[in-house]
């Protein structure tokens, strides 16, 4: 999983509230269990028309924030089905950081599995940052997460709140696997004492 410190870019803003994940990434595209290539689907039925061509008017469409790596949202961000294929989509897309003033507690755990950083603050912070949004490539906000700030295209600093467990596993790229695979030299130590105190267990059992 990629690190995530600070980033800084142009934001989408999408202040619709209750953004579901069927919206994200529509049912019809959740045969696959890669993570890749879900991007061109995010919000397939709002992007493009019944023929597949683009919607001018859609915010990702737009020139200004078809590369977006941080979205601007309404509350209850990520509601409906526990997909994981939409922080999928989201990423796959590009988008790193989703900022909202509350979100779907699976998506939103999800969202730290998959490397994406959901912030979360109040409807009236989130109505300047809105603003800051819809001026497009003429305003970038920057995201600090060791130092857990937004800073604004003016300079002004907001700050966030994040558990201090998923801050350390984006901070170094860790997933769950990640994780488990810090602990290998302490697993393979155990592995090692357990086959010499019970041998008759690891019968026809080879080491890695």
């Amino acid at each position: 999983m990629d690190k995530f410190t600070e980033l800084t870019g142009v934001a989408a803003p999408m202040p619709m509230v209750n953004i579901d994940t069927d919206m994200l990434i529509p049912k019809q595209f959740l045969k696959t269990i890669k993570r890749t290539g879900l991007g061109k689907h995010l919000f397939d039925e709002m992007r493009y028309t019944a023929d597949g061509a683009e919607r001018p008017d859609f915010i990702l469409n737009q020139p200004a924030y078809r590369h977006t790596q941080i979205l601007v949202a309404g509350e209850n961000f990520g509601c409906g089905s526990s997909r994981e294929h939409a922080p999928w989509a989201l990423l796959d897309f590009g988008i790193r950081c989703v900022i909202a003033p509350s979100f779907a507690d699976i998506f939103y755990n999800n969202c730290f599995k998959n490397g994406i950083l959901p912030i979360k603050l109040p409807q009236d912070i989130i109505d300047q940052l809105t603003e800051d949004a819809r001026n497009g490539a003429n305003a970038r906000l920057t995201i600090d997460l060791p130092n857990q700030r937004v800073i604004r295209p003016d300079g002004q600093s907001v700050s966030f709140e994040i558990d201090a467990f998923h801050k350390h596993c984006l901070i170094h790229g860790l997933d769950e696997i990640g994780l488990t695979m810090a602990k290998a030299g302490q697993i393979d130590s155990y592995e090692t004492r357990h086959r010499q105190d019970q041998p008759w267990l690891w019968n026809g059992i080879t080491l890695g």
